[in-house]
């Protein structure tokens, strides 16, 4: 069989896919995290720079990661208010999402069966788009009975443990309850309590970030480094 001629069209596709061999490789997008809640980790009332998701980012780039905190959060959203706007919410891409309902229904004594509800409706739309979720956890305040604290306080170990996925057992922890770290409704942290919830939250947060990071191959930061050299 005769062997047909290297042509000038089949030496310029050679040398591009030498070229595309030696260039640099391309440098990888940030990590989405959604931070999808209620005012707890809106920054209600607080200026942005202040806020939850602000605080967390500069926490994320202080320790390596090259991620994009989205703040999906809405001042006075239920579980039920969350689940309405999903979608919208679904836009950002998130490849990791913290979700954070439950205070309000809380304060509405929605049934915990409810919540519940809303809650696993939310986390089975986010993992089946491909994401990871951490579920932060709220506990009912006393003066709601025995009945209903013990029925709403196990919404959340339940559904971590149904839908695998990280539990955050009380998104105020070591902030509630300590005048100093909350606003004066004392409902809502302020700027103290909100980086005192940054710092108990982000471990957990960032070990979900290296889990997407091997995931995808090696560290984004890292590459984006070297693509900056």
């Amino acid at each position: 069989m005769t062997k047909a001629p290297f042509t000038f069209s089949s030496k310029v596709a050679a040398f591009a896919l030498l070229l595309s061999f030696l260039a640099p490789p391309a440098l990888a997008q940030p990590i989405n995290l959604l931070i999808f809640g209620d005012s707890l980790t809106n920054g209600f009332d607080l200026p942005e720079e202040q806020g939850f998701p602000q605080q967390l980012s500069r926490r994320l780039h202080a320790d390596g990661y090259d991620v994009l905190v989205w703040n999906g959060s809405e001042p006075g959203d239920t579980s039920g208010n969350g689940y309405t706007r999903i979608n919208q919410a679904l836009q950002t891409n998130p490849d990791l999402v913290l979700v954070e309902f439950g205070a309000n229904d809380m304060l509405d004594h929605t049934d915990p069966r409810v919540t519940y509800r809303y809650l696993d409706a939310i986390i089975r739309i986010f993992k089946a788009r491909g994401a990871r979720v951490i579920l932060a956890g709220m506990l009912s305040l006393p003066k709601n009975g025995p009945n209903y604290i013990v029925g709403f306080n196990n919404i959340y170990p339940t559904l971590a443990q149904r839908q695998r996925v990280p539990l955050y057992p009380f998104m105020l922890a070591g902030v509630y309850g300590h005048p100093w770290l909350m606003q004066s409704d004392n409902e809502h942290p302020n700027a103290l309590g909100t980086a005192r919830m940054v710092a108990g939250i982000a471990p957990m947060i960032e070990a979900s970030l290296q889990q997407i990071r091997v995931a995808h191959g090696g560290s984004r930061h890292g590459q984006e480094a070297l693509a900056r050299q």
